[in-house]
């Protein structure tokens, strides 16, 4: 047998492989890729995500879009306040720079400080219709651009005050029949109560109104914007007093720049009488203003000049108003609208080293501050008959006479420093530490007593050991 021939034809019965394209990538099962499967509906969710991107960037677009055009309304308010030709409502948005925490400290001027902040209940008090009119339109721009909380309670308390008076002020009188009757007792019912107070009286209105009792629908109806205008105004005062706070604040951070460390001591009275008639820096503006407060150009020039000198590192703000005694009302309110004083007092404060003081007591560790004499500048720009100074007296209570003291152990006397002036200024006074006054001619010390626009009286106290 031929080995070699069977050999080979053993091997022709054999399948030979497919023949393979040689530009084919090589098959290799260990080395197998595979690729992950394509959602079926890829291309509507891609497509749907796209649309709520530009749908988020169009929002996010108008969002600035309002933001700069507030930002600019705001601008535009405090440039106008400043060159002295603003509205009424740049007036009220001038007010917000001082709470508001979106304001570009950026946009502020050194001299922002010294513009006098009105409140807004006497700004809009004293408005004539068109004026309102007008106020209640460019609120409402505000109120559409405003986002911040506090800034939008200000603003449609605002509007509420506004819309009030712009009915009473209407000719037409859209006001009913119960205004005419039950005002004034329902203004006496809603007058003395708390923000808290009137919520609480605003839903049991409401629920009595919705119910099915027998009531008098106009009497609870206007009880209910009557409560509506006194919750504006109770808003109203609230953030009032926040910007006069902070007000406050920046006027004694801008005071108390280049004083040492001994001008930010509380200034304390030794025997402990003097706490209540000093105030302390962080009170720089008077009282709060009131419908009758002087409002004019004449008065606000005088008092930036004054409030522009500032105050000595021996020396406080003194803002102890009280309440004048009451008396016959002057004749002259029935000619001419009368205006209560502005004023910018300063209080002298100092040590004084007697017998005790110096034995317990050291420069080192210094005794309490006492009240040393007090500085009034009483504005009076625009008297009706300037050649009668304003005068001054002193009024002592309860029959106390000079030299007298009534007062308990530890404490001291104190009496009512009361300006009196003619028309159109009303009556203003202050209490103040009742002690002998020195009335030598010192230059720094001494009694000085003059008028010109302004009611100037300094004085300071006799002291048997006394140092500055």
């Amino acid at each position: 047998m031929d080995y070699s021939r069977r050999g080979t034809g053993a091997s022709s019965n054999r399948q030979s492989p497919a023949p393979r394209d040689l530009a084919s990538p090589r098959y290799d099962s260990k080395t197998r890729i595979t690729k992950p499967a394509r959602p079926a509906d890829s291309k509507a969710s891609n497509s749907k995500a796209k649309y709520l991107t530009q749908d988020e960037q169009s929002r996010q677009w108008v969002a600035d879009e309002d933001k700069f055009v507030l930002k600019q309304s705001k601008k535009k308010a405090d440039i106008r306040v400043r060159e002295g030709r603003a509205t009424p409502i740049d007036h009220l948005t001038f007010n917000l720079r001082y709470i508001d925490p979106e304001r570009d400290v950026f946009d502020d001027s050194d001299a922002d400080i010294a513009i006098e902040v009105i409140h807004p209940i006497s700004r809009i008090d004293n408005l004539a219709l068109d004026q309102l009119t007008q106020l209640e339109s460019d609120i409402t721009s505000y109120l559409v651009l405003e986002e911040n909380a506090t800034n939008l309670r200000y603003w449609r308390a605002l509007q509420t005050l506004c819309k009030d008076r712009i009915a009473k002020l209407d000719p037409r009188g859209h006001e009913g029949r119960v205004v005419s009757s039950v005002a004034s007792d329902i203004d006496r019912i809603l007058s003395p109560k708390t923000y808290a107070q009137l919520e609480a009286l605003e839903k049991q209105i409401r629920a009595k109104l919705q119910s099915d009792e027998d009531i008098d629908a106009d009497y609870w109806g206007q009880l209910l914007s009557s409560l509506l205008v006194w919750k504006a105004k109770a808003t109203l005062n609230e953030i009032f007093d926040n910007i006069t706070e902070q007000r406050n604040k920046e006027l004694v951070a801008r005071g108390s720049q280049g004083q040492d460390g001994s001008a930010q001591k509380t200034s304390r009275d030794a025997s402990g009488g003097g706490n209540e008639l000093v105030k302390k820096s962080d009170d720089l503006t008077s009282a709060s203003a009131t419908g009758n407060e002087d409002v004019s150009q004449a008065t606000k020039a005088l008092y930036d000049r004054e409030a522009a000198r500032g105050v000595s590192e021996n020396e406080e703000i003194f803002t102890a108003e009280e309440a004048v005694p009451s008396g016959s009302k002057p004749q002259w309110t029935d000619k001419y609208r009368a205006r209560k004083p502005r004023y910018f007092n300063r209080v002298q404060m100092g040590y004084e080293w007697n017998k005790y003081n110096q034995t317990h007591y050291d420069h080192d560790n210094p005794p309490p501050k006492v009240v040393q004499g007090y500085k009034f500048n009483i504005f009076y720009p625009e008297l009706i008959d300037k050649t009668k100074a304003p005068t001054f007296k002193i009024i002592r209570e309860h029959g106390r006479k000079r030299g007298e003291s009534f007062a308990a152990a530890g404490e001291e006397d104190t009496c009512l420093i009361r300006f009196i002036a003619g028309p159109p200024y009303e009556d203003i006074a202050f209490r103040i530490v009742d002690r002998e006054w020195d009335y030598s001619a010192k230059r720094e010390r001494g009694f000085r007593s003059s008028f010109d626009k302004v009611r100037e009286v300094f004085f300071s106290f006799l002291f048997p050991f006394l140092s500055l």
